[in-house]
């Protein structure tokens, strides 16, 4: 008998198992984990705003040098 298919059906059976364990881990951490990452959230947004208005100053700049 020929088992040789099963060696190309492992990797993606196995991906798919990894795949929902992963998941499985999501969303089971502490209060404090999810405070932090909201911090974590917060302080990203406030530096792509901070970027976003030097951006447009750059632009602004750049135009005057035209």
């Amino acid at each position: 008998m020929d088992w040789s298919w099963l060696l190309f059906l492992a990797c993606p059976l196995m991906m798919i198992v990894m795949m929902f364990s992963m998941r499985r881990g999501h969303g089971h951490g502490s209060g404090e984990q999810r405070k932090g990452n909201q911090e974590e959230t917060q302080k990203m947004q406030r530096e792509l705003e901070e970027l976003k208005a030097q951006n447009e100053q750059m632009k602004i700049d750049i135009q005057k040098l035209r």
